[in-house]
């Protein structure tokens, strides 16, 4: 079974394989974990859980926007952050929870199928690190969780463990190994630095960067206060009101249309320390091939401390 790797950016990633009746398939996964993924995985979810499927593959809905609450701007929520004079630390390590979905088209396509994990990494003085990850979705505690880890799909418990790792002590100058700054005219220059190939000039790839920073680190107070300012001069990304997001946290959210994508960037912030707690990516356009509509969910992320 050929295998596609799953990235990041961009939000979509196509390859094809032969179907069973020569005709060709195109496979789309969108916003996934960076790992190996066998699209046999929906398949077998289909095999596995029959007409009564779980409802924890299904695709979750978009966030909803509180009725009659005030968008708070981004520079009142820096404001507020720097004021607060929080002293939480900074912290190399991040804790998880993500959503991504995967989309088949053609000859014997299934329905769309939302892998949920958790991940832990934790550093340790020396410079060693480890990383946890579990197959669990929050929505839906206790019921069964499909994952793709290690090429073998299945369905697992909720909080089995797929990988538990240990890694040598290693440093890195370059970002996002390397330690953040906490002032906005060098972060912003560090979020330039995440990837070598484009240049933080837009807002989606400004988004990008800020995901790929909290994927290995946990900011602290000063950083969160950083990062606001740099977030407030982003072109597009515009205050819709307050959200509650995927683990029950209460938030303010702000919202970019990348119509290069064809799709609709959340972002979810703390309301009083401007910590960001998510980012939502939805589909503007629907896309029948692939059995994708609008408004769908492609991908999310939820950061804890």
């Amino acid at each position: 079974m050929a295998t596609t790797t799953r990235g990041r950016w961009p939000p979509a990633r196509c390859r094809r394989t032969a179907g069973p009746t020569g005709r060709g398939r195109t496979t789309r996964w969108t916003w996934a974990l960076a790992a190996t993924t066998a699209v046999a995985a929906v398949a077998l979810m289909l095999l596995l859980s029959g007409p009564a499927a779980p409802p924890a593959v299904a695709a979750p809905r978009p966030l909803a926007v509180r009725v009659g609450s005030t968008p708070v701007l981004l520079k009142e929520i820096a404001d507020r952050a720097a004021a607060g004079h929080g002293s939480l630390p900074l912290r190399q390590g991040t804790h998880v929870q993500t959503w991504s979905l995967g989309l088949t088209s053609g000859a014997g396509s299934w329905p769309p199928i939302t892998l949920p994990e958790e991940r832990v990494v934790r550093w340790k003085a020396d410079g060693s690190h480890t990383e946890l990850v579990v197959a669990t979705d929050p929505r839906r505690p206790g019921r069964p969780v499909i994952t793709d880890t290690g090429g073998t799909p299945r369905t697992v418990e909720d909080g089995h463990v797929l990988s538990r790792k240990t890694y040598w002590p290693s440093w890195s100058d370059a970002p996002p190994q390397a330690e953040p700054p906490h002032t906005a005219a060098a972060l912003r220059a560090y979020l330039e630095e995440i990837d070598t190939t484009t240049t933080v000039n837009g807002t989606p790839e400004l988004l990008q960067a800020v995901s790929e920073l909290l994927d290995n680190w946990t900011l602290g107070s000063r950083e969160d206060v950083a990062l606001l300012r740099v977030l407030a001069d982003a072109k597009g990304l515009r205050p819709v009101g307050a959200v509650t997001d995927r683990l029950g946290r209460p938030g303010q959210a702000y919202v970019f249309y990348d119509t290069g994508h064809a799709d609709r960037r959340m972002l979810i912030l703390d309301p009083v320390t401007g910590a960001v707690l998510g980012l939502e990516t939805t589909a503007t356009k629907g896309e029948p091939e692939f059995g994708l509509r609008t408004g769908e969910v492609l991908g999310y992320s939820a950061w804890m401390r």
